[in-house]
Formats: structure tokens, sequence, C-alpha cells
């Protein structure tokens, strides 16, 4: 299988998705993709009961992509080998009447996940400079001071959101969160398939919504406002990778291989120490056990 070079996907400086790859194959069967993902993921599962022991750590998953981009079945593959109590799974919706009455990060930060814990957000605070970008009649449901109708939201009022949820990454950062930030690359000729697939097996009908449709009408300026909010977030400390998708099977083994290369990197991580006490009279428990 081919190597995955975790620097071909980190987006370090202003890109174009029009020029970048929706499909990689790596070199690699099924069969064989299938296999090295089994392996990344129970050593994934393995960092995880060792980030828990330490206690100073989490780790956040964005996930992005337009619909059908595979974000549900990668969460569901990657994470299997996970302990149950080790992972937490958000998947953001229509903002609720309680959200909108907070700023638009409020149900994004009280979702976070605890130190020793993986959160993963199926859709994330980035909705706010997507679909409302696409959508701008959407904020009007925020009741932001100052934005009175939709001619009130410039470039102004974006470049500040940008702003904001850099500041919010950099905040939870800075306190122990670990950031991944992923795209799902998917062309506009795999979405039409599996979106006929999602029609013509009934097991998938209960998926597809007419929007669907309607969204694929504006599908290059849902492209444009992709491309603009990761060229404007994506940091060191919050880095975004772009995952080419049109193979499923393939943008798993990336993203779970990009996960463990970038977590290894952390080598304070690490199951503590036994108190020096207790380490001196570990035969002594034993035999008490023993002799019960």
């Amino acid at each position: 299988m081919k190597n995955i070079e975790v620097d071909a996907y980190r987006v370090d400086s202003e890109i174009e998705l029009v020029n970048l790859d929706t499909r990689e194959d790596l070199d690699s069967s099924d069969k064989k993709l299938r296999r090295a993902l089994e392996n990344i993921r129970i050593e994934l599962g393995e960092f995880q009961d060792t980030m828990y022991a330490h206690g100073k750590y989490s780790v956040l998953i964005c996930l992005q992509g337009t619909d059908t981009a595979g974000k549900d079945s990668l969460i569901r593959e990657v994470f299997k080998d996970f302990n149950a109590r080790g992972v937490v799974v958000h998947s953001f919706k229509v903002p609720t009447e309680l959200e909108l009455k907070h700023d638009y990060i409020w149900r994004h930060y009280i979702a976070l996940p605890a130190k020793g814990k993986f959160g993963v957000f199926n859709r994330t605070h980035y909705e706010n400079v997507l679909v409302t970008r696409v959508h701008p009649e959407y904020i009007l449901n925020e009741h932001i001071p100052g934005i009175h109708n939709v001619s009130d939201i410039d470039q102004n009022f974006w470049d500040k959101r940008f702003e904001q949820i850099n500041n919010f990454e950099r905040h939870i950062e800075e306190n122990g969160t670990i950031i991944f930030k992923f795209f799902l690359h998917l062309s506009k000729e795999e979405q039409r398939q599996r979106l006929l697939r999602r029609l013509a097996l009934r097991k998938k009908n209960w998926k597809f919504s007419p929007g669907d449709l309607k969204e694929r009408l504006i599908w290059d300026k849902y492209q444009k406002c992709y491309e603009e909010a990761i060229n404007n977030t994506s940091k060191p400390h919050a880095p975004w990778f772009v995952v080419p998708s049109d193979n499923k099977k393939a943008a798993r083994v990336i993203v779970a291989a990009i996960l463990l290369e970038e977590l290894k990197k952390y080598k304070d991580i690490r199951e503590p120490e036994l108190d020096d006490k207790i380490k001196a009279n570990l035969e002594e428990y034993k035999k008490q056990l023993e002799n019960e």
C-alpha cells in the first residue's frame, strides 16, 4: 500500500479546491485498505486508553463535507475499536430555540470532549461560515445586534467570524485540546452517484432529501465558501486536512493514519507512574490477594 504522507493533505498555504484531487486509492485493494484500517484503529484505541490515564489532553476531530461525503460511515469505521466511553460523537443539526438564544459557538463549546476523551463533531462550528454564508438569511435567526437584514451581512462580518473561530480554537488548544479538522473532498459526479444509490436502495431511502438536489444547484458557491473558510482558519495549532473522498475506504485509512501519526508526536502522553510507596509494596499486595 502507498505510504500516507500527512503533509500531502495538510493545508499550510492557500489552496484552490478545484485543483485538489477528490480520489485517492492508495494503490491498494479494498481488502488491504480494510486490513490497514483495522491495524490503525487498534493503535488509536490504545492511545486513547493511555491518554485517559494521563488525563491532561483531549482530542477534537471536526468533520466537514458535502452531503454523501461519508462522514457517518467514517466515524463508524475509524472508531470501532475504541472503548465506548472514550469517544463521544455530536451531530449538529439546525440550531434549536435554546441554542439560538446563545452565541453561535456556545453549543459547540459545551460539547467539547473531556480530558482523556476523543470528541467527534459531525458537522461543526464551521457550518456558521458555510451554510449561513450560502444562505445568509439564516443569520437573522441569531438576533445579533446591528444585523437587521441580509444587507447588513458584509465581508467584514465573515472576516470577524473567521477571527472568532480562530480565537475559539486557540483557546481550547492552549487548554489541552488537540484539534484535527478534516474536509472530505468529494467530486460533484461522485455525489450524484451516491444520491442515485440512496434512491435505488430501499434501506438507504431515508437518507435522501429533495433539499440535497437544491443544494447541488449551488455546488460551486459551497465550494468557494469551503475554500475561503479553510484558507482563513488552517493554523499550526488547528490544521485543516483535505482528504480525497471519492473512495470511502481509502479516505477512512487516510484520516486514521493522520490521527495516529500526529498523536504519536505527543511524547508526554504516557501512563502515570505508580507512587513509589505503592510500587515498593506490589509484591506484598499480590501476596495478600493470593492468600485470601
